[in-house]
């Protein structure tokens, strides 16, 4: 499919269904004010296609604890109940919407990843930012948060490779039903995945 013709499909979808989505966010981000507090939302930079670095927005899912030297806990020790339900429902995801509908993301693509992994990536693995990061993927559908990096990012290429009309439509029905079915929501022993680490040196990494 080109892009394009991915592009309005992304925008049309996301404007017919802002009658269901747009109350629900608001919704959602009076809950996030009341559980967690102030930021509702919870922004970072990620590379977005050809690596165009964007802004990703994200409901809140954690507190700001930190410990007697002033540093972020664990991401376990962070992740309130009220958190862990809004991934493992993937309502923490719903502001994503407006990024697509600024263009930076598209309703089916790879995950926008960390920008510190950019110079981790094989150069197979960099064919990932060939297209628009997704709010969902051909990885999520086939485990999620569940499957090895590697696994992952082989799915993304796959993707890139195979993208299409159809795919994107059996992706984006398979997601409601891993969304209902609650699957691969984190990695074994990791409250999301375990950070990603290039499989050989890279000469941008500080020693």
């Amino acid at each position: 499919m080109p892009l394009f013709a991915k592009r309005l499909f992304d925008l049309t979808a996301v404007i017919l269904t802002a009658p269901l989505w747009l109350p629900l966010l608001g919704l959602i981000a009076l809950l996030v004010r009341r559980k967690l507090g102030s930021p509702v939302f919870f922004r970072q930079r990620r590379p977005g296609f050809r690596e165009v670095i964007f802004e990703m927005t994200k409901f809140r899912t954690m507190r700001d604890d930190r410990d007697e030297t002033g540093r972020l806990m664990a991401d376990d020790r962070r992740l309130t109940p009220f958190g862990k339900w809004l991934r493992s429902t993937s309502l923490d995801e719903l502001p994503e919407l407006i990024n697509i509908l600024k263009g930076e993301m598209s309703l089916v693509g790879p995950r926008p990843l960390l920008v510190q992994y950019l110079p981790r990536y094989s150069p197979t693995q960099r064919r990932r930012h060939e297209v628009p990061p997704g709010l969902t993927g051909w990885a999520q559908i086939n485990g999620r948060n569940a499957l090895s990096w590697e696994e992952k990012f082989a799915l993304d290429v796959w993707y890139v490779d195979h993208r299409g009309f159809w795919l994107d439509l059996r992706i984006l029905f398979r997601t409601v039903w891993q969304v209902v079915t609650r699957k691969g929501i984190s990695s074994p022993g990791d409250a999301t995945m375990p950070e990603f680490q290039s499989p050989r040196p890279s000469p941008t990494r500080e020693s």
